[in-house]
């Protein structure tokens, strides 16, 4: 029997697979933060670079802020960043000493525990990532192996990879990631063996969305195979396209004789909060799904189904959504089969979206696929459909595109700002409109605190005092009165 560790994923991919990234903002954090300190959890999947653009861009929080107000909120729980290679918000490619100071930046702010990832599984690049990221003093990093279908993804390939990632002396851990819950109990009985035994005495950690209802499953196989950690979701952030729920996989877990010590209160109340969250704000929750053989087809991973899915509804276009997920196994195939990890759902789906609504196939195309069609993010897995990089490369943008130069170095890029701003605020002016930071500064340090008990009855006060000629509210019941006047109800 296995001693397993759980890292919870409900604030970064739980929150951005369920709640768009949307969800969750500073005081929301922090209100459950000394809670979920006290579980025992080995980490927090806590941010990534996307997750920081809408920090900025929704709620107007600094998220450098949240990373300090956090750590210290959780002393006892290492906070994690996941990142894609050289980029940082922006989907550009960024300059190695700009991500050098991202790295710094991060640490210096709380961040202690990397997830190195590349979309191509370019080991290079991933291995610079991780030099840099000790560099800036990162004290546990990660290397991903990123887990798909094909016929190139086989146990071999995979095992191969882990198998140099072992030897480098920069990677602590590899995890097997499973963005779009495709790996099946069978596949994990195969493949977890085969990367274990490439990896030595090197620690293995399991990472699987539960979108066609097999994560939970592969969770009860893995420990049998070596996987150390397993990574999961609390409450209502958990299931659906996020990963298993925290509370039955520790109750599944410990039937089967293995041990997991956690805080079970301290994990119930984390849950509880999360449920109340849900329901104050009107968020969905993620419930178990029933097996979807499609999803092995196009294999779009939980976060971008809902966005995809947000993005047709804010243009009224929701009916599409069927439509759309068709054409992502279209546009995928005839670009080579990419990863479907960030940044290629993102760029996958969004021309399938394109594909669909517009007037032709490829009439619009966005820059990052003209982009990947370049090579800017490495070799596809296979060719790209000669026609299809034809329609994309033949337009002028593409030409603009392709002449480019090179990504500019921090000394360079800081001459468009005021030479007094702080290294933190300098990297989200190079790669954000600056209307996006102005607001996020004018808007002030962010709240500390927040009670979804007091929800329902704060938005009834809002919308009572937003009414026209409504002058006094009284709130009466017995030992109890609330009184409410002109000037002071602003206040309440």
């Amino acid at each position: 029997m296995a001693q397993l560790e759980l890292i919870d994923v409900s604030i970064r991919d739980g929150n951005q697979s369920l709640w768009s990234a949307t969800g969750l903002n500073t005081p929301q954090v922090l209100q459950i933060a000394p809670v979920i300190d006290r579980v025992g959890f080995r980490a927090l999947d806590f941010t990534s670079s996307t997750h920081m653009g809408v920090s900025v861009r929704t709620h107007r929080e600094d998220p450098w802020e949240r990373f300090r107000l956090a750590r210290e909120a959780m002393p006892n729980t290492p906070l994690q960043s996941i990142g894609t290679g050289f980029r940082f918000i922006s989907w550009e490619r960024a300059h190695p000493d700009f991500m050098q100071l991202v790295y710094d930046c991060m640490v210096r702010n709380g961040i202690s525990r990397f997830v190195v990832l590349d979309p191509m599984h370019d080991l290079d690049a991933l291995f610079e990532s991780a030099r840099q990221i000790r560099k800036a003093g990162g004290t546990e990093i990660i290397a991903a192996l990123t887990y798909t279908i094909s016929d190139v993804h086989d146990d071999a390939f995979y095992a191969g990879l882990a198998a140099k990632m072992a030897k480098d002396p920069n990677i602590d851990r590899v995890y097997l990631k499973d963005p779009s819950g495709l790996l099946t109990p069978e596949r994990a009985r195969t493949i977890l063996p085969a990367v274990k035994k490439a990896l030595g005495s090197m620690p293995l950690e399991l990472h699987a969305h539960c979108t066609i209802g097999l994560a939970p499953l592969c969770y009860m196989a893995a420990p049998e195979f070596g996987v150390e950690v397993l990574q999961v979701a609390c409450g209502p952030l958990a299931n659906g396209s996020s990963l298993p729920n925290a509370q039955r996989i520790v109750a599944n877990l410990r039937e089967m004789g293995h041990r997991v010590d956690v805080d079970d209160r301290a994990l119930a109340q984390v849950a509880d909060y999360f449920t109340r969250l849900a329901q104050a704000e009107d968020l969905p929750a993620g419930t178990p799904q029933e097996f979807d053989a499609s999803f092995l087809r196009h294999q779009v991973a939980g976060g971008t189904m809902t966005t995809t899915r947000r993005q047709l509804a804010e243009i009224g276009l929701e009916h599409k959504f069927d439509a759309v997920i068709d054409e992502v196994s279209a546009v995928r195939a005839e670009l080579g089969h990419p990863i479907m990890v960030t940044p290629f759902p993102q760029i996958v789906c969004t021309q399938a979206l394109y594909n669909v609504i517009g007037s032709e196939r490829y009439g619009n195309v966005t820059d990052q696929l003209i982009r990947y069609v370049l090579g800017s993010f490495g070799k596809p897995t296979a060719p790209v459909d000669p026609d299809v990089m034809d329609r994309i490369l033949s337009r002028p943008r593409a030409k603009e595109i392709a002449a480019e130069p090179p990504p500019q170095p921090p000394a360079e890029l800081r001459k468009r700002f005021n030479p007094g701003i702080s290294d933190e605020e300098f990297l989200l002016r190079a790669v954000m409109p600056a209307d996006h930071v102005d607001a996020m500064i004018a808007a002030g340090p962010a709240r500390r605190h927040y009670n979804p008990d007091t929800r329902t009855l704060l938005k009834l006060l809002k919308e009572i005092t937003e009414r026209p000629g409504v002058r006094d509210i009284v709130l009466e019941k017995p030992d109890f009165r609330l009184e409410l006047t002109g000037s002071n109800r602003a206040h309440a």
